[in-house]
């Protein structure tokens, strides 16, 4: 076996997706066989205490408590964006005028506005770069890729998704600061819209094209919180729930729903697709598993089957375990740092680059401008 270049990783912010995204530059290594070794450099977080902590955790090298000392260093060739979206834009692009690779946790910013510069960025100084939208790389998701794309379902009518979680019903969580900035909305652009939507909408453009108009409908449930930082209650700026209908381009029809306040739900996503000739459902809480209606079976056999996604010629799974042995949530970034390292190798970007992910940026602007209108938007 030939011996690997190393590619020094830079990680920025130690949260839960820092810890995500750690695992798959550990792991990627052991499972495929790439020219590049990601060797965990150096990780940058304000608070020293908690990043040497993180640090020796993982497996980081060293520690700094300014991004910008991260990005300034020569033996750094990658900087992973694990931050609010409100940081996203500045280190981006400093990281990029740096030469450096970036890769950028999701959404790719706050609005349109800030995607675009960071697209530009990137783009002018040719380094690679991807956006963390892990969920296309669940075997059982590409796969649905991977047959649409083939014709299989013949002429499609229609799409729809889901995204249901509980955790923000109580009045008494705060906005803002380390543990909640998802709820503010000058650190975090919007609420479900960035947050879970941009997700199933990824997805579904990745699977069946790109959204031409949409009317939304979105509501802050709870008007008004503590901030975190201040302890004073301030308006709230996000939209707690969206529910969104939508034309693609390719004539079908979408639905988009999502909300942090479906009792019960902690993390519940699924989404379908109905064709002329098949349709198929995935379910998060049951990831290695598809539904699948074939419409050519005829008779008495034709109805729902279930698929097991776990065998050798099923995408990505000939790296892992045996047929029937299943994968979990984080394998679905180890996916991605496998298809991103590739294209470093092969000269093919892994999807989505900044400019793929900027189509999202935009349809989940026209979400919260057609919120805001009761308008039908279309999707610039």
């Amino acid at each position: 076996m030939m011996a690997k270049k190393p590619l020094n990783i830079g990680m920025i912010g130690y949260g839960f997706m820092g810890r995500a995204h750690s695992n798959a530059w550990r792991k990627v290594g052991n499972f495929f066989d790439l020219e590049y070794q990601p060797v965990l450099k150096a990780v940058a977080a304000r608070n020293k205490a908690k990043a040497e902590d993180f640090a020796a955790r993982w497996g980081y090298e060293s520690v700094v408590t300014d991004w910008k000392q991260l990005i300034a260093r020569d033996d750094i060739d990658a900087v992973d964006i694990c931050v609010p979206n409100d940081l996203h834009m500045e280190i981006a692009i400093a990281a990029a005028k740096a030469g450096k690779m970036v890769l950028c946790e999701k959404p790719l910013a706050r609005t349109t506005k800030e995607g675009e510069k960071m697209v530009a960025a990137v783009e002018k100084a040719k380094v690679p770069n991807l956006v963390w939208y892990n969920y296309r790389y669940v075997p059982a998701v590409t796969l649905i890729k991977q047959i649409v794309a083939s014709g299989k379902l013949g002429r499609i009518f229609h799409y729809r998704a889901n995204f249901l979680q509980d955790w923000t019903i109580n009045p008494d969580v705060p906005q803002g600061g380390a543990g909640t900035w998802r709820l503010d909305v000058e650190a975090a652009g919007s609420g479900v819209t960035g947050d879970l939507l941009a997700h199933c909408i990824d997805t579904a453009m990745w699977i069946n094209g790109g959204i031409s108009d949409l009317s939304a409908m979105t509501e802050t449930f709870v008007k008004k919180r503590k901030h975190a930082e201040t302890g004073k209650m301030a308006a709230v700026g996000i939209d707690d729930a969206a529910a969104v209908m939508c034309h693609f381009e390719n004539g079908s029809l979408g639905l988009f729903e999502s909300t942090r306040y479906a009792r019960g739900h902690k993390a519940l996503y699924t989404l379908e697709i109905n064709g002329e000739k098949g349709s198929f459902i995935w379910n998060l809480h049951d990831l290695n598993r598809v539904s699948w209606f074939d419409h050519s079976v005829e008779g008495q056999l034709r109805g729902w089957s279930s698929i097991l996604v776990t065998d050798g010629d099923h995408p990505y799974l000939g790296k892992w375990w045996v047929p029937g042995l299943t994968i979990g949530y984080e394998h679905s970034f180890v996916h991605a740092v496998a298809d991103f390292i590739e294209g470093l190798s092969t000269g093919t970007p892994a999807s989505p680059t900044f400019r793929e992910a900027l189509e999202t940026t935009k349809v989940c602007d026209a979400i919260i401008k057609s919120g805001k209108t009761r308008k039908w938007v279309s999707v610039a």
